[in-house]
């Protein structure tokens, strides 16, 4: 058996970085964002992926995805959601090509005939989720509401670990620790005394809401400062196609919202506003 002297080494290293860059070189990239054609709201945790292939991807709460090392040919790009309809769009990559694509949903509608459940009464069960809790403003609309307004502060007392005192306009305590040690962010900002109305309102309405993260089990490192909680809001774009508005009024509240384009649309989109009075 030969054996590689000390002097070939350096070679025969430089020869397979080489080809290791030459292959990669020969792959493309599929990116962009997922949209509701509706609304033009994105799409979020819908599957993305090359149709007879194992490449694809998932789309994040922005509904950007992205699928890499795509080897180049011709292909069948498919988006599957169970609350829209699947949509097929032919594809051609090209080696060491970055192809941006927007794609746009169409709501899925399915009529069932009605079906009758029946079973027997079991004792309760309660399920406690560590770490992270994922709401939606579906879920919030789901949970009987004070003055038939949901609101997430509401929805936050059902949740395991989480204490909320009336006094001084409503404060939350999270596993033991004080209101100080929780740390709410609107879009990446902190906001500070979020909740009033002893503790019945916050200041994040409903509507606006795309999705809120809570960690109140460990969070990750780009959430410092804090040390009980973490409460992540994101809200949602404006109707990118067309002008709406919703007016609501109850005992506690009443508000008018008023969202739409601020320029005339493009095929692939455009600014959008949304704006709250409440």
């Amino acid at each position: 058996m030969r054996r590689i002297s000390s002097t070939h080494l350096p070679f025969f290293i430089s020869i397979l970085l080489f080809i290791s860059s030459m292959s990669y070189g020969q792959t493309g990239t599929i990116r962009g964002f997922v949209y509701d054609k509706a609304n033009g709201e994105p799409v979020l945790f819908t599957n993305v992926y090359l149709s007879g292939t194992t490449y694809g991807a998932a789309t994040d709460v922005n509904g950007y995805y992205t699928v890499t090392k795509v080897p180049p040919g011709n292909y069948n790009l498919i988006v599957s959601s169970i609350e829209f309809d699947t949509l097929v769009t032919p594809i051609t990559v090209a080696a060491n090509e970055i192809i941006t694509k927007k794609l746009y949903l169409v709501k899925r509608t399915v009529n069932l005939k009605a079906i009758d459940i029946s079973a027997e009464k079991q004792e309760q069960r309660s399920e406690v989720k560590m770490s992270v809790t994922k709401i939606t403003p579906k879920e919030l609309k789901q949970l009987p509401s004070v003055g038939g307004e949901p609101d997430l502060v509401q929805y936050l007392q059902v949740l395991p670990g989480v204490v909320f005192s009336g006094d001084q306009g409503g404060q939350l305590y999270i596993r033991g620790g004080t209101p100080i040690q929780n740390k709410v962010l609107l879009d990446g900002m902190v906001i500070y005394n979020p909740f009033h109305s002893i503790g019945l309102f916050s200041v994040f309405d409903t509507d606006i809401i795309r999705n809120a993260d809570v960690y109140a089990g460990g969070f990750g490192a780009e959430y410092g400062g804090r040390i009980s909680s973490i409460m992540d809001v994101k809200t949602r774009d404006g109707n990118k196609k067309r002008f709406a508005g919703k007016i609501s009024a109850n005992p506690f509240t009443s508000k008018l919202l008023l969202e739409g384009p601020i320029k005339k649309a493009k095929v692939e989109g455009g600014r959008c506003f949304i704006r709250d009075f409440g």
